[in-house]
């Protein structure tokens, strides 16, 4: 029984095919999913999504989201996939600091929604650098 996997952000689909099996970054930690999976809908977290299809094995760097599982089809709903090559390290480590000295300026206590906004980029940035960099290494 063969496992579709489907991501989708905001701008587009971003694959969809038949898998052998899937990793997912979830508010527990890791989940794996094979085909004929329990159904659930679970959160998406920020980290690394792998995948398995024919003995190849592809990363994305993912934000936060939705995953829906059945049977046959894994879901997953987020704001943010991208492969090593799409990663563009530099950049990412600019705004990434911009960041980090945004979240210095705001008041913690009265600023509570810009304070989620910019820790949110920030985690979003360092798991790019951690895919990019880990690519590197291999």
């Amino acid at each position: 029984m063969p496992l579709k996997l489907e991501i989708v952000t905001p701008e587009a689909r971003i694959f969809s095919d038949e898998v052998d099996t899937v990793v997912l970054p979830g508010f527990e930690g890791e989940m794996g999913v094979l085909p004929a999976h329990a159904p659930l809908v679970t959160t998406l977290q920020v980290g690394e999504l792998r995948y398995t299809k024919g003995g190849k094995t592809t990363e994305l760097a993912v934000g936060e989201g939705l995953v829906e599982v059945t049977g046959s089809t894994t879901r997953v709903l987020t704001d943010m996939a991208l492969s090593s090559d799409e990663i563009d390290e530099k950049a990412v480590e600019e705004a990434m600091e911009r960041a980090k000295h945004s979240l210095e300026s705001l008041k913690h206590g009265e600023q509570q929604e810009e304070v989620a906004a910019v820790m949110a980029m920030i985690q979003r940035s360092a798991a790019q650098l951690q895919l990019k960099r880990k690519r590197k290494t291999l």
